[in-house]
């Protein structure tokens, strides 16, 4: 099977396996509105799917990992969530909000050193 992209560029369909959610989805975003030529690389290529399936894939692993990490520092507990429910939500909401937006850093950046380095400094802060 095959799409017509352009009238000269004919892309086979491969198989575009692998799940993208919201992280892929804001990367696929990113990639087309900044980086122009990396989006029309992967594109013509047939990379792009596999692409933004492994950054969804990445990105979900590093969003939970931080979220735990995090969550164990700020001792948001089970213990907290059954003496004070709304206290527990408050804490894990800003949790799940600082990590969301180191990842979605992450995400765009695309694994720079830079990125790397800022995380670790954020978690030395908080």
């Amino acid at each position: 099977m095959t799409r017509s992209l352009l009238h000269n560029l004919i892309l086979t369909a491969g198989e575009e396996t692998g799940y993208i959610g919201v992280w892929g989805q804001r990367r696929l975003n990113y990639l087309k509105h900044h980086r122009k030529v990396l989006y029309y690389n992967l594109l013509t290529s047939g990379k792009l799917h596999s692409h933004l399936a492994d950054t969804e894939e990445q990105a979900q692993h590093l969003f939970l990992r931080l979220v735990k990490e995090l969550a164990e520092k700020e001792n948001v507990t089970e213990k907290l969530k059954s003496t004070d429910m709304m206290l527990w939500v408050q804490k894990m909401n800003n949790v799940r909000s600082i990590v969301q937006e180191i990842v979605s850093a992450e995400i765009f950046i695309n694994n720079c050193k830079v990125t790397t380095y800022i995380i670790y400094r954020l978690f030395l802060y908080l």
